[in-house]
Formats: structure tokens, sequence, C-alpha cells
């Protein structure tokens, strides 16, 4: 019997080439290994008001590409938050077993909380949301980010908190174990070799999305930083900028840093840049061809529909699970 992986993924934007490296490349080929549930967590982007604007095309988009870049809705279950309710159901259930300690000592929160005049009080509770989203599809393992280590282990803890107080002598909820990326899948910014690649990076040249055009990403790759050192060599320390573009070029093309350190070493970095763009827009032409295909067709539509009637059901068994062991309903 195969384990049983979720993930969930807000609808903040459109996704980086980091993202496609470090998760969600990732996430294709959790498909072979597990039964995967892939989820657009549209709940979540609620707690950042600005996020609201275009929130359902952004879910949309977010949906499109998870497919384009190879999410099979025959293997997976893929679906939009809001269309279970057992989620937001749940996660209430799980605010009367967690402190407000330990939610005001969420990264996240603090981090978040500290750039907002007005905290609203979603920001606080979201992590409980995500214990939910998480312990309703019985999941053993989550592919996690380093920024999302504290929130796995809060569910963690919560469901030892569970099984303890009202498992008795069975196991009610399964206990999650966190799925870290490969190494090196850690993506830095383009502009910055110190900073993470990230779609919200005030420098557009710092990333690339995966709806950027041929041109967008040629531009963006010839204009990466670099040194003056003048020789392709994988060493983070003395060249970081260089081993960030080797870390993508050897992502994107399959092939080992090792052997691209051979190739380049001595031609410079106009010909080894050139080579990264043409290897990026190999792997996003297709993608984007799909997406194109799918963002506001009924075949995405239905997909969706399809996805949120199996998630639901699984979701309603856990969510009843629950409240038969806390004595809710009748």
């Amino acid at each position: 019997m195969k384990k049983n992986a979720f993930s969930g993924v807000q609808p903040s934007g459109i996704p980086t080439i980091g993202n496609y490296i470090g998760a969600m490349q990732g996430f294709v080929d959790l498909q072979k290994e597990y039964n995967t549930t892939y989820c657009v967590v549209d709940e979540h982007a609620m707690t950042v008001p600005s996020n609201l604007e275009h929130l359902k095309q952004r879910t949309r988009e977010l949906a499109a590409l998870y497919l384009a870049i190879g999410i099979d809705p025959n293997e997976s279950t893929i679906f939009v938050q809001s269309d279970v309710p057992a989620h937001t159901q749940a996660s209430w259930l799980v605010t009367t077993l967690l402190g407000i300690g330990e939610l005001e000592r969420m990264t996240q929160y603090k981090d978040k909380a500290s750039k907002q005049e007005s905290v609203g009080a979603g920001l606080l509770m979201y992590p409980a949301l995500m214990v939910a989203d998480i312990i309703l599809y019985d999941s053993h393992v989550v592919p996690v980010g380093e920024d999302q280590r504290q929130h796995l282990e809060l569910t963690r803890d919560f469901v030892d908190r569970f099984n303890n107080r009202f498992g008795k002598r069975k196991r009610l909820l399964v206990k999650p174990e966190p799925l870290y990326p490969k190494a090196g899948a850690r993506i830095m910014s383009l502009q910055d070799p110190t900073s993470k690649m990230s779609k919200s990076d005030d420098n557009p040249r710092g990333f690339i999305s995966l709806l950027d055009t041929p041109k967008q990403i040629e531009k963006k790759i010839k204009s990466a930083v670099t040194d003056s050192i003048g020789e392709v060599n994988y060493d983070k320390e003395n060249q970081p900028a260089v081993s960030n573009l080797l870390e993508i070029y050897s992502s994107v093309s399959h092939r080992s840093i090792d052997d691209l350190v051979n190739e380049y070493h001595s031609l410079g970095y106009g010909r080894f840049k050139q080579d990264i763009a043409d290897s990026i827009i190999s792997v996003i032409e297709p993608i984007q061809d799909r997406f194109n295909q799918l963002v506001d067709s009924d075949e995405l539509t239905q997909i969706l529909k399809e996805g949120a009637v199996k998630a639901d059901h699984q979701a309603q068994e856990v969510l009843q699970r629950m409240k038969d062991a806390m004595g809710i309903g009748y």
C-alpha cells in the first residue's frame, strides 16, 4: 500500500523557476511513490488583504500550472481548498487544542505582523487551518521548505496531543513526517546570491517566472550577476552567483554539476549564460503551452470539481473521526 503525501500551496502569484526546481518538479515524481493530494490553499491567501484582488484567477492559474508541469488527475487528487468545507470545520476543532502562545511563536506570523499596521485574527490562526489541511488526508509525508518546518512541527505536536487525549488505545490521526527537498534545491536570486529567489522580489531581474517569455528569460539570465574571476567553478563561498547558475542549469538539464563545470570552466560566462537560458526555455515552453490550453478552460473546471469530490470524501471521513472522538454531535 502506498503512503499518503499532501501538499498545499497558496495562489499568491506565478511561481518562479526556483519554486519549480525546489518543489514543483518533485511533486510530479511523488505521484509514483505516494497517494498524492495537491491542494490550492486559497483560504490561506486571505490572511493578507492585498492577496484578495484577483484571487479566483490566481487560483486557476496555479492549478493550471500544476497540471501543466505533469500532475496527473488520474494519479493524484488536485482541488481547491475552499471547495472542501471540512478544512475550515476541522480547523475550528484544531484551535480548541492549540495555545495562543504556540501560534504567536510562529516565525511567519511575527514577520508578517511586523509589516502590517492592523493584524487580522486570520494571520494568527492560519496555522490551525494548515494543521487541518494536513491531517484531513491521513498524510504520512508532507513536502516542506525551510519556511514551513515550524508549521509541520506544530502539526506533529497537535497529532500527538489529540491522539493522547482522545485516542485511548488507538491512533486516530496520522502523524506526518517532513519530506525535505534534495540538496541543492534552494535557488537564489539572480541579482543577489545571498537571498532566496522570490516572486515578491522588488527587482524583477532577480527571478524567472514560469510564465516569462523566452526573450525575458534570456535577458534575465544574461543580466545575472557573476564575478570577476571569469571561470565557471562550483564554489559557493568564493563564487556564489556562478554556483547558483550551475544549480539552475543542472536542475533543468538533468546534467551533473561536475559535467557542466568540465564543459564550461574555461569558456567564460557568455556562452555559459546563453546555454542556461536556452535550457530553461526548452523546459518552460511546453509548460506554458499546456497552461494556456487549461487556464480558462472547462477542462480545468471539471478536473477541480472532480478533485474536490474525491477530497471531500476523504476529508469528511477524518473530520467525523475527530468529531466522534471529541464528543461532537448527537
